[in-house]
């Protein structure tokens, strides 16, 4: 009996299991087309941008996992990119110069000796640990406050903007330290490397790829499972899930930690294709845009997240080239689109019509009359296989 009752729930694992290795096949696949043929088919300029739009992809993976999966609809993840972007392009400021040395910036404003926490980022180590953790803990803290209240909701949101122009405000006011609204730019070189060189920015672009993988790989496995599930839980019926015995508090600061690392992480990758980072990006308008790419791809969905910021931004940058006067208006009319159009984003509209659409001129698949899920569930199929035998 103990045996049948493994069996079954192994049989029931399975179909998930293929599922998932189907998907890192195809994560895989795509991984070595954009290093390998995308090179050959764009010229150095669109290269760039589609690195810089695989940045911006992890951040949209972050969004996706607290706002998608969690219901936390996030407004100010623009700190925690920025975060991450200032940490590293300390760092290359730092690189070319003696121990103890100021960045040209600091001399402009009549400063005399290295900050105190600057020192620390002359050691790469220090500052590609800084990208992740420090954006993670400041996550951790904010939502911790936050969350120990049991705000969320529309309340939630507000108080991440208001965080936005606390921080946008501070960092546009410290000339001092951080170079104020012009930022930080100007890099040389990164652990002895010409940052501009067309080898160092094309090394960049495979680094974003690979990291863009090994964060699509961590949400895939934060998502799935008991802990994935909890989430969900937390998104649709929280006051069920406290009824239940678990505390919501502890995991929602968990995955808001994480989704504030992995911006961190974007904002990295991002400072290092642009050549600058700067408070404008803690405006409240890209946290905005941030929240849309997630919408058009399709929320919950992960890949969505990252096919919204590339196919948002792309579309962005050839529309304000072909339609530099009114091409905001194409931008919100995609979101008035998706949200009464296509409110399951690019991926919903092809789960739900062009997939099936595409099956039916091809032949494949099967009217059902009622339940087509049901009907179409590898567990379902199984029972009825073992059951005609």
């Amino acid at each position: 009996m103990k045996d049948t009752a493994l069996e079954t729930k192994d049989r029931k694992r399975q179909p998930q299991r293929s599922k998932l290795v189907v998907e890192s096949g195809i994560v895989v696949g795509i991984a070595l087309i954009l290093i390998f043929l995308m090179p050959a088919v764009l010229s150095g300029f669109y290269l760039n941008l589609l690195g810089r739009f695989l940045a911006l992809a992890i951040v949209a993976l972050g969004i996706d996992l607290i706002w998608g999966y969690t219901g936390l609809l996030s407004l100010g993840h623009g700190i925690f990119f920025a975060m991450g972007g200032y940490a590293l392009a300390m760092h290359l400021q730092l690189a070319p110069l003696e121990i103890g040395s100021l960045p040209e910036f600091m001399g402009l404003y009549g400063v005399e000796e290295l900050p105190w926490f600057w020192g620390a980022f002359d050691s790469f180590v220090f500052a590609a640990i800084a990208v992740f953790l420090i954006p993670s803990l400041l996550g951790a803290v904010l939502g911790y406050l936050v969350f120990r209240n049991r705000i969320k909701g529309v309340y939630f949101s507000i108080l991440t903007q208001a965080a936005t122009i606390v921080f946008f405000n501070f960092f546009n006011g410290q000339q001092k330290l951080f170079n104020g609204t012009n930022g930080l730019t100007n890099y040389e070189t990164i652990l002895g490397a010409d940052v501009n060189s067309p080898q160092t920015q094309f090394s960049f672009y495979v680094v974003t790829i690979l990291l863009l993988g090994v964060c699509y790989a961590l949400c895939r496995w934060l998502t799935t499972g008991r802990f994935g599930r909890l989430l969900i839980a937390i998104r649709d019926d929280e006051s069920r899930v406290r009824f239940t015995g678990y505390n919501p508090t502890g995991f929602k600061v968990i995955v808001f930690g994480i989704s504030a690392g992995l911006a961190g992480i974007a904002g990295a990758m991002y400072t290092l294709q642009t050549g600058i980072i700067s408070p404008k990006a803690m405006d409240i308008a890209f946290s905005i845009e941030m929240v849309i790419w997630v919408a058009v791809g399709g929320r919950a969905t992960l890949i969505g997240a990252v096919l919204g910021a590339v196919v948002v931004n792309f579309a962005k940058s050839l529309l304000s080239v072909q339609f530099p006067d009114i091409w905001l208006f194409f931008q919100g009319a995609l979101f008035l689109v998706v949200v009464t159009v296509l409110p399951y984003g690019l991926v919903g509209l092809w789960r739900t019509h062009l997939s099936k659409l595409l099956q039916s001129l091809l032949g494949g698949g099967r009217q059902v009359v009622t339940y087509p899920s049901l009907e179409e569930d590898p567990e379902v199929q199984q029972e009825r296989k073992e059951l005609g035998e």
